[in-house]
């Protein structure tokens, strides 16, 4: 096989561990008590972004290849897994939650900084062999959100989503990526001190200098502030849907039987909406495409209040279909904003603390933000219907996004050279 389809496969394998209980785990947690916890479940995968993966980088960088620290990863993430599906089956609805957010928290820290590890395999193996990474890439990469799908479809069909199997699931696939990517050709340490990053450099530290430009500063805020709304429905739209299921005319439908399915349309937009970006780019500039994304975000929250599985089913096919441009618009755009307006000596720290601010404090603030509102309103503990208290949640998501974005439309100034950008 060549090296793009034994790539493919590295990135299908890559995004089907997670997807096996990202939009799964809040329902599972809610139903053995632990809907109250979602929020420090997800943030900590944020937490463990913030130096994880520049440790695990150094450490490849400079004494263990690439694609073998990405084996042992897995190894290690799939096992730490493992033992928290072993220990939910073993608890039942006795469950302490020290126990399992310990051995869940060990597995997100070794699977994080994989998410890096698998686009430096990548990026290597197709320099090795002549090809153009910015063309060759983007395909390959696609084909891990196609994985990220398949492992959501075969853990609702499977039956896996409402209980603790999802987790033996991502083990699994762990498994079988870490036997994988041994297999993927050497990514060479760095034997010289060009290559021996300080723990500062790899943290993208030094980018912080960027805050002395008020626009850069201004860029840097918004992306926290925005990265507030990442995880919030991959942490609580599985729950909310399914939890129709205690109201007999939303008993049976398709979403509250197959959410995971339903939601997944939230990736199938997402990987179609990268193809608009050029021409948005082009036509609208970075700013207003950026708005573009912060508005789809009041949207995708909105069309969750406003919709139910049975007649309301179209809003949150909506909800889904708008997740895309909420998503890919502003991480894409976001990340070219960056290139194009930092110093090639900086660059790589500044890509690095946008994703800092994004996915590290913008989305572990955000989730411990809406576990503290969903609990003013959500009682994970009764028997009665939750609708209208999820209602109201979803809405107050909805309106902090709209604020952020006007904000951001009065206060970000960026000027568009039409057809400069993209």
């Amino acid at each position: 096989m060549n090296i793009k389809g034994r790539l493919i496969i590295m990135n299908f394998l890559q995004f089907a561990v997670w997807g096996a209980y990202l939009t799964s785990m809040g329902t599972y947690l809610a139903n053995i008590g632990l809907g109250s916890h979602i929020g420090i479940f997800y943030a900590m995968q944020g937490i463990v972004s913030l130096f994880m993966p520049a440790i695990l980088g150094i450490i490849a960088d400079r004494w263990i290849p690439a694609q073998r620290l990405l084996g042992l990863s897995h190894l290690l993430a799939a096992i730490f897994m493992g033992c928290a599906g072993y220990y939910g089956m073993q608890a039942g609805e006795n469950i302490s939650f020290p126990i399992l957010f310990t051995f869940y928290s060990l597995s997100v820290a070794f699977y994080m900084p994989t998410l890096a590890l698998s686009n430096s395999v990548a990026y290597t193996a197709l320099e090795q062999r002549g090809f153009d990474t910015i063309k060759a890439f983007p395909p390959i990469r696609t084909c891990g959100t196609i994985g990220f799908i398949c492992s959501m479809w075969m853990v609702d069909l499977l039956g896996f989503q409402s209980n603790y199997n999802q987790f033996f699931a991502c083990a699994a696939w762990g498994v079988i990526l870490a036997i994988y990517a041994n297999t993927l050709p050497n990514c060479p340490t760095s034997k010289g001190d060009a290559g021996k990053k300080t723990l500062v450099e790899a943290l993208g530290l030094r980018a912080f200098l960027l805050f002395k430009q008020r626009k850069m500063a201004l860029f840097f805020i918004f992306s926290m502030l925005l990265g507030v709304s990442l995880q919030i429905t991959n942490g609580f739209a599985n729950p909310f849907i399914t939890s129709f299921e205690a109201i007999p005319e939303y008993a049976n439908t398709f979403g509250v039987e197959h959410a995971n399915m339903l939601i997944s349309l939230s990736q199938v937009s997402e990987t179609c909406c990268i193809l608009l970006i050029p021409f948005f780019l082009s036509r609208f500039g970075i700013k207003r495409v950026m708005l573009i994304a912060m508005i789809a975000w009041v949207l995708r929250f909105a069309f969750f209040g406003l919709g139910n599985p049975g007649s309301g089913v179209w809003l949150f096919i909506l909800s889904m279909i708008v997740y895309g441009v909420a998503f890919d618009f502003f991480n894409v755009s976001g990340s070219l904003f960056v290139d194009k307006e930092t110093d090639i000596s900086v660059r790589s720290s500044a890509q690095g603390l946008f994703i800092i601010m994004t996915n590290g404090l913008g989305a572990t603030i955000g989730t411990l933000s809406a576990q503290w509102v969903v609990n003013q309103f959500v009682d994970f503990n009764s028997t009665e219907p939750q609708i209208t208290g999820w209602t109201q949640a979803w809405f107050i998501f909805a309106a902090y996004a709209l604020v952020v974005a006007i904000v951001f439309a009065l206060v970000f100034k960026y000027k568009h050279v039409r057809g400069t950008e993209g």
